[in-house]
């Protein structure tokens, strides 16, 4: 089925082809107070039927490719510099249509490897990721998003620096990396697959880095 673009959704809203691979595109400049010499711009990085943005602050996305599928993921690149919670905004740039032909529709199955720089100071000892389809709340069943929550024995979930990982579905979508360490100024490589079989038009990742509480 293919899902009609909401009330609203410009087909100009990027300067460039979506699916550009690496494509740094320009979103908007951020109203600043007079007397400022320039602002700051908020920049989407665009790959196959998404884009992904750092609008929300706490990160910085220094690259993105891929399509979205097992063998060709969408791969995000970022540096995070401190060891709070970050949000990635992610949004779709091609019709929806589930289970389409990936990178020429947003069809609810990315394959996804997240590459992150600890410029933070602090060793993480666990990585936690959240899906959220309405911003600040969590994803429950019903929505279908999820980090592939049919699949009982995934084989796709991995991480370079954690040995294991937790899956939780209710009444939150998380996937924690634990038993490992991503010391300062290294880099943690995390692979997953989300699913969304109800696809939305924007939705959410939270990125919980975990520091020694003792």
């Amino acid at each position: 089925m293919r899902f009609p673009e909401p009330a609203g959704f410009s087909s100009m809203r990027f300067l460039f082809t979506p699916g550009r691979v690496c494509g740094a595109l320009l979103l908007a400049p951020l109203v600043l107070a007079p007397g400022h010499a320039a602002a700051d711009e908020v920049k989407v990085w665009a790959a196959g039927a998404y884009s992904f943005s750092d609008e929300l602050g706490g990160f910085h996305i220094t690259g993105a490719s891929g399509v979205g599928t097992r063998d060709d993921p969408l791969v995000i690149t970022e540096e995070l510099n401190s060891s709070t919670p970050v949000t990635l905004t992610i949004r779709t740039t091609k019709p929806i249509q589930a289970f389409g032909p990936a990178g020429a529709f947003a069809n609810g199955i990315m394959y996804m490897r997240i590459d992150v720089l600890n410029n933070s100071g602090q060793a993480w000892i666990e990585f936690q990721f959240e899906l959220q389809e309405v911003l600040n709340q969590p994803s429950v069943f019903g929505d279908g998003l999820s980090f592939d929550q049919r699949n009982k024995t995934p084989d796709n979930i991995w991480s370079s620096n954690f040995a294991d990982f937790d899956r939780d579905f209710e009444p939150y979508d998380r996937l924690l990396f634990r038993n490992g360490k991503v010391d300062p100024l290294k880099t943690a490589r995390f692979e997953f697959l989300m699913t969304d079989y109800t696809p939305r038009w924007t939705f959410y990742l939270v990125q919980d880095p975990r520091i020694p509480t003792g």
